[in-house]
């Protein structure tokens, strides 16, 4: 009876060269660290319309590039034209006005009061004229970098009223690389460590530096934010890209 008990040993007791958990990732502490990441731009922007007003020009379709101060969108302004005109013919008479009253008073013909409501009258009139002159300004929209356009929201001959999303533009030359990585890895992950990321597009491992890592963990996911450099000879990469970042293993 107790021979035939040897046999009826737990799998616990067998043989270590035998445990499967000794050749899975988990229990192999050398096995790099992977995490899932996407390529964002640091420059891009919906640039919206600041006034209503109808479009007469967008130079610039989807995928074309442009440079930095171009106009992208162009409005019809002849009403903020003929307002700024206006403005600016009010404050020519009213400074041919404090020019008369200030002759005047050398002669004491009129008196303070006259002067400073002519002063006064020319103060107003500039700060309408500079009013009209920002809307006028406000009738293109230039491009704040160089970059492409990603989506056009709107279309020429289109009216919009203010505030409307215009374009969706995009530098595909400031990309960085977003993760979001455990946790735990905070013990040994620093700023300018070094991991490979490659793009699924691509298939190019490219070596990426650390560059920041995010202000706060995550309470549900327990991630954090990690946000890479790429190198400076990287190219053919688009934002949105995805891919996979290793780690070497911590020290």
């Amino acid at each position: 009876m107790a021979a035939s008990a040897l046999f009826l040993l737990p799998p616990a007791f067998a043989h270590a060269d035998d445990d499967p958990l000794l050749d899975s990732p988990a229990a192999n502490t050398s096995a790099p660290r992977v995490a899932r990441g996407v390529l964002r731009a640091r420059d891009q922007a919906t640039l919206s319309s600041e006034l209503a007003g109808r479009i007469t020009e967008m130079p610039f379709a989807e995928g074309q590039d442009f440079k930095k101060d171009d106009v992208l969108v162009r409005f019809d302004c002849s009403a903020y034209q003929a307002q700024q005109e206006a403005a600016q013919a009010a404050v020519r008479a009213a400074n041919e006005q404090l020019k008369h009253n200030n002759q005047l008073a050398a002669l004491n013909s009129v008196g303070r009061f006259e002067v400073a409501q002519a002063e006064a009258k020319l103060a107003q009139s500039q700060a309408e004229a500079k009013v009209y002159q920002v809307q006028t300004r406000r009738c293109t929209v230039v491009a704040p970098f160089s970059g492409r356009v990603v989506q056009r929201k709107v279309q020429p001959f289109e009216s919009v009223s203010g505030g409307t999303p215009l374009l969706e533009i995009v530098d595909n030359r400031t990309l960085e690389v977003h993760l979001l990585v455990p946790s735990s890895w905070l013990g040994w992950l620093k700023t300018g460590s070094h991991f490979q990321f490659t793009a699924d597009e691509t298939g190019t491992p490219l070596q990426v530096t650390v560059k920041r890592l995010g202000a706060r963990i995550d309470e549900g996911s327990q991630t954090l934010l990690l946000i890479g450099t790429l190198p400076a000879d990287a190219s053919g990469l688009l934002a949105g890209m995805s891919g996979s970042a290793q780690f070497a293993e911590s020290p």
